[in-house]
């Protein structure tokens, strides 16, 4: 089993920046493929980006290219989700999430979210 906490969502202008965490613990953090997903009231939950359990790999949703970075330290179980340029579109509940590999369809563990509002 995995567990996984979020943080570092909050309130921010329209050009500020963020950084979100997700610290994990249980199975060992370092094989699994990480994301970030992000929802709001009424939508579907959507891919922001992911990490392969290296690190080296990265995808990231056409609507955060250049502006998002993901990045992983697996000395210390944690995913980074830095977001730079923020816009008011990007306000939504922020989620990470685990898989056992890059190539699975399905995340099997999930956080409980962090907001994240951007005002304009």
């Amino acid at each position: 089993q995995v567990q996984l906490v979020e943080s570092g969502g909050g309130l921010v202008q329209a050009g500020g920046s963020l950084r979100l965490s997700c610290a994990a613990s249980g199975r060992t953090f370092s094989s699994l493929t990480m994301g970030w997903f992000r929802q709001n009231p009424g939508k579907e939950r959507g891919i922001v980006a992911r990490i392969s359990s290296s690190g080296i790999t990265t995808y990231y949703a056409d609507s955060v290219k250049g502006r998002f970075t993901i990045s992983r330290d697996n000395a210390k179980n944690t995913v980074y989700l830095q977001m730079n340029s923020l816009k008011v579109e990007d306000t939504a509940v922020y989620y990470c999430a685990a898989k056992r590999s890059w190539a699975a369809i399905a995340y099997d563990y999930w956080g409980q979210g962090t907001q994240v509002t951007v005002s304009s």
